[in-house]
């Protein structure tokens, strides 16, 4: 469910990740797998999002795993296939907390082969930018910070700010799914507003459907 929330966001929010991880805000489509003839192993922890020159591949993954290097050489060189002239911009993005040396690998290697991804590990990252663009708000409460309970709060402020209220709903949902992966649903209850709570059991069950 976590990786499914992720990718809802990066879909509705392109602009936001973008910004994030590329430094400029263009705009970004989703680019399907099966354009690729691609049948990923993971299907619910990536996504391809692509402009006229670019596409930017995002793995979510709440636990490390051995095969990562290896599927983003994959995926880099099935993408170079079928778009020979566009870069690739290719993150890892860890949600919760590991101290696996798996989480550190960025690089795939073999005989005269040698392929580097990006990796962001959530924890180190600090909280900032994410209170500053409405698509990372539900990725606040798992970067680096002492008092989670505090960045829900502030999440919880600024999302209620959003004039647009299926925007709203559809971010304090998300926000809500993935604060459980740092803290107890008790603490969440407390600062999300009781009315959203219809909303993310909705939102719950249509990411899992995907």
């Amino acid at each position: 469910m976590y990786d499914n929330v992720c990718k809802f966001i990066a879909e509705m929010f392109s602009e936001d990740f973008a910004t994030w991880l590329l430094g400029v805000p263009i705009p970004l489509t989703e680019l399907k797998p099966t354009e690729l003839s691609l049948q990923p192993i993971r299907a619910d922890s990536l996504i391809f999002l692509q402009s006229d020159d670019l596409v930017l591949h995002l793995e979510f993954q709440t636990e490390p795993k051995t095969d990562i290097p290896f599927r983003m050489a994959d995926y880099r060189l099935r993408v170079y296939r079928k778009f020979p002239q566009k870069e690739m911009y290719q993150v890892v993005i860890y949600l919760k907390k590991s101290n696996s040396e798996l989480v550190q690998q960025n690089t795939f290697e073999l005989t005269e082969l040698r392929h580097r991804f990006n990796v962001i590990r959530l924890w180190e990252e600090s909280p900032e930018l994410f209170l500053n663009k409405p698509g990372l708000f539900p990725l606040a409460v798992l970067t680096r910070t002492e008092n989670p309970i505090d960045v829900l709060t502030q999440v919880a402020e600024q999302i209620n700010q959003i004039p647009n209220r299926i925007t709203q709903s559809d971010l304090a949902a998300s926000t809500a799914i993935l604060a459980g992966l740092s803290l107890n649903q008790r603490d969440i209850r407390r600062i999300e507003r009781e009315r959203n709570y219809e909303r993310i059991s909705n939102l719950s069950r249509n990411l899992s459907r995907r």
